[in-house]
């Protein structure tokens, strides 16, 4: 909504539209009549995913259903916003838009079930995947880690997955182009470069100028409910091929870190 200038932007919370009820989409979508629709809604807590499913497939596939059937019913172009977790992390170079999904959590498959009845339903949307999301006004890793070492001496940190952070403003920016440019499709979206979780923290931690030890540690160490890739790198052939080339990770921490010194006004 802070990103995008020079057209009529309308944004809808849950409350607005909660994206389960389909006439209720039906209806928001009917009186506001927009050329394009931008899905960032979704059940998003990976871990929280894995024991309640039901919600998890309502929101993240039949809510995507629902908004597509909007989108369709008025002729407005929509972008999905999907996930690096659509991939089952086997690989060791980095997923073309075109590689199998092999979702292996409950989050993916909800993404990967939802891509693909989109795309029979919308064979001109355009789905956007992103990865390892952090910025300003939500729960992202950068802040959790910030926090855990302003009172710990030492942090434990997963050295065995590997992706590409993206900085939520840069991928505001690369959606605002997307739809311009009149996408479809998927196309991967994330800052450029990948890393570890483990060198991220190492840079947040360095970025933010703390003396804090960051040490790295296995998956199996550090188990949580939903399994992760260990390699989720996206390619980002087709967003360059589109004309959008964004910052490295490293360029975009360092502006989050900026952004977040900020004093609250």
């Amino acid at each position: 909504m802070r990103e995008w200038n020079g057209d009529t932007v309308t944004g809808l919370t849950s409350h607005a539209a909660d994206i389960r009820d389909a006439k209720r989409v039906q209806n928001v979508v009917q009186e506001t009549n927009p050329e394009w629709i931008v899905l960032a809604a979704a059940y998003t807590d990976v871990d929280g995913c894995e024991g309640n499913p039901d919600l998890a497939f309502a929101v993240n596939r039949d809510g995507a259903v629902n908004v597509a059937v909007a989108a369709k019913k008025v002729g407005a172009r929509l972008v999905f916003l999907s996930s690096d977790y659509v991939f089952d992390g086997t690989k060791t170079t980095p997923y073309e838009i075109d590689d199998a999904r092999n979702p292996q959590s409950v989050y993916g498959r909800t993404k990967a079930e939802a891509e693909i009845k989109l795309l029979a339903l919308m064979p001109e949307c355009c789905i956007a995947r992103t990865s390892w999301l952090f910025g300003i006004g939500g729960k992202c890793f950068p802040d959790t880690i910030l926090k855990l070492a302003a009172s710990r001496p030492a942090l434990d940190v997963v050295n065995d997955q590997r992706g590409c952070p993206t900085y939520s403003i840069d991928l505001a920016r690369a959606i605002v182009q997307l739809c311009r440019r009149d996408a479809s499709g998927i196309v991967h979206v994330t800052n450029a470069g990948d890393c570890s979780w483990f060198e991220f923290a190492q840079e947040i931690v360095s970025g933010a100028g703390l003396a804090t030890v960051v040490r790295p540690v296995s998956s199996q160490q550090m188990a949580r409910p939903a399994p992760r890739p260990s390699y989720s790198v996206l390619s980002a052939t087709r967003l360059r091929a589109l004309g959008i080339e964004m910052p490295s990770w490293r360029n975009a921490l360092r502006r989050y870190l900026e952004e977040r010194a900020k004093p609250i006004r």
